[in-house]
């Protein structure tokens, strides 16, 4: 074997080595190796058991550009950098958790201010909660669409498209002149909040299923932080504003604030980022390193799994609690316990603020278990998080006589909320490598429909008063939750109460969404490769050790 290597020298970034291998096999004739090539044989024989297999070289992206972060076969990192802003992974973190954050704050704007805007438009009770319906069923549909977009075009153009499409929405409410303006206005920024299905695309193509689950919950959490900070945001804005005008022009202007953040974030996103952590899609397709995807395929692919409706009905009862809390509980502190509009928005704020932890200590608490007892780890951690999640959001119903046992509660039964949360999303990234932004947009539509759901039920009109809606909302999570986590179950890897099926491999299970010529094609060959990596999802007894450390964070 002869090998010969040449680099070009100088600047401040490696060059990207172009390698050529001559092999002469058993029969005497002689083959031409590229770099990559070789580099994907070293990958389909190494990462079979499962390992971080961290590329030991210098590896560069398609523009010869070194990577910051050690990264695995797929070049997705494995390590979460929090301090670094560098390019591709860490900024596609950052900027991915920003979107979602400047969405939650510009859709949730209004909740605190309602007193306020209630009175300045008429609104009735049932308006009220029309308007909180509206905030969070616009998004249902479009965060379906926005998983295809993410599949075809990349997760970029689908932020952009999000923030400053309902940019001018934002702006809109300051002319709000009555109940259908107002919902109408609601209803449209609500597309916003389909940002979380291009957040969760982003981290799952950019960070290595050991940390998929950390990086997953982070940029969701972080980006979910903007519901609690928008509670006592708007409500110090629109006590900045009162030096402008009376209350009823206050509150108006008061929305000029999360429609500016929109422009400044989308933009960023939009010049600042890529899509892969090889490039953009369109380049990485160009390259011929991934095919185009064809989207009516990968849309039946996604809806075809029974998984995606599972975790659809699990989000749907996490996520969706927490829009309906974020809609609820300022109003609810404000008439149930006689308090001024900015307390209530600050001790509201409470809930939502958890993020800032504790959807993130969900995914790592679903990375943790998936270390030993690899996905069924992951089932048993999301079933245990969520069913305690119902039983505290029944007993914050109970407490509705006392201020501070309701605050108390309200916080824990927030926190397993927001680990729940993480928890699902550490599940999402598996069910389907070809379908990923599919079953992602489903997952999350279904937190949007479940919020939709409870409050139509629990939380319209004045059938009964709002803690009996917490305490019932509690019960139907408990009971959700048997239904949708139990019967989970990936047959290479196995469920909650049965082991993996004996002879299925990763590629198998993967490699169903194709049809044979497409795998003959070369159209799979990304799939195989995450196939490979994926097999750290087995339980620790049925892998190989891995060879080389794998870090969850480092700052």
């Amino acid at each position: 074997r002869r090998r010969t290597e040449a680099s070009a020298h100088g600047g401040f970034s490696a060059p990207r080595l172009q390698r050529t291998e001559v092999v002469v096999h058993g029969s005497g004739s002689a083959s031409t190796m590229s770099r990559e090539e070789e580099a994907a044989r070293h990958s389909h024989g190494f990462s079979q058991g499962g390992a971080m297999d961290i590329d030991q070289t210098c590896p560069t992206d398609l523009k010869g550009r070194p990577f910051d972060l050690p990264v695995d076969s797929e070049h997705k990192a494995c390590k979460i950098k929090i301090l670094s802003f560098a390019k591709p992974h860490m900024r596609a973190f950052h900027l991915s958790w920003m979107s979602f954050f400047c969405s939650f704050v510009s859709t949730f704007a209004a909740a605190p201010l309602i007193p306020i805007i209630r009175e300045d438009l008429d609104l009735t009770q049932s308006e009220v909660a029309n308007a909180g319906i509206a905030a969070v069923t616009g998004t249902i549909m479009c965060r379906i669409a926005l998983g295809t977009i993410c599949d075809v075009v990349g997760p970029r153009y689908g932020v952009c498209l999000l923030l400053l499409g309902a940019t001018p929405a934002v702006y809109g409410m300051a002319l709000a002149d009555g109940p259908i303006s107002f919902i109408l206005c609601r209803f449209f920024i609500g597309f916003a909040l389909s940002c979380f299905v291009a957040t969760q695309f982003w981290s799952s193509v950019m960070f290595n299923g050991k940390i998929v689950g950390t990086a997953n919950a982070t940029t969701g959490g972080w980006g979910n932080l903007g519901g609690g900070v928008t509670q006592f945001l708007m409500p110090a804005v629109y006590a900045g504003m009162l030096k402008y005008g009376p209350p009823f022009k206050a509150w108006r202007l008061s929305f000029f604030v999360p429609g500016s953040l929109h422009i400044l974030v989308g933009t960023a996103v939009l010049f600042l980022s890529q899509d892969l952590p090889d490039g953009q899609y369109s380049e990485v397709i160009k390259s011929g390193q991934m095919a185009k995807a064809n989207g009516l395929k990968v849309f039946v692919q996604g809806c075809k799994n029974y998984r995606t409706w599972c975790l659809v009905l699990t989000y749907g009862f996490c996520f969706g609690v927490e829009l309906t809390m974020l809609n609820i509980i300022a109003p609810y502190l404000f008439d149930q316990f006689s308090l001024r509009l900015d307390i209530a928005g600050i001790l509201a704020s409470c809930f939502g603020l958890m993020n800032l932890f504790a959807r993130s200590l969900g995914g790592l608490a679903s990375d943790i278990a998936a270390q030993k007892y690899g996905m069924r780890g992951r089932l048993w951690c999301l079933w245990t998080i969520q069913t305690a999640e119902g039983i505290l959001c029944i007993i914050m119903g109970r407490l509705f006589m006392t201020l501070p046992g309701t605050l108390v509660i309200m916080i824990f039964f927030s926190t397993l909320v927001q680990m729940a949360e993480g928890a699902t999303y550490a599940v999402t990234p598996y069910v389907s490598k070809r379908s990923l932004g599919v079953v992602s947009g489903f997952v999350g539509a279904g937190g949007s429909a479940g919020s939709s759901i409870t409050q139509a039920i629990f939380f319209k009109g004045t059938s009964y008063p709002t803690y009996d809606g917490i305490t019932y909302m509690g019960a139907m999570v408990i009971g959700v939750t048997q239904i949708a986590v139990l019967p989970i179950y990936f047959p290479m890897w196995g469920g909650m109460f049965k082991g993996p099926k004996e002879g299925v491999t990763e590629e198998d299970y993967y490699l169903q969404d194709f049809e044979e010529a497409e795998v003959k094609e070369g159209i799979a060959n990304s799939v195989i490769k995450f196939a490979k990596e994926a097999a750290s999802e087995r339980a620790a007894d049925n892998r190989p050790a891995n060879k080389t450390p794998q870090g969850i964070s480092e700052v």
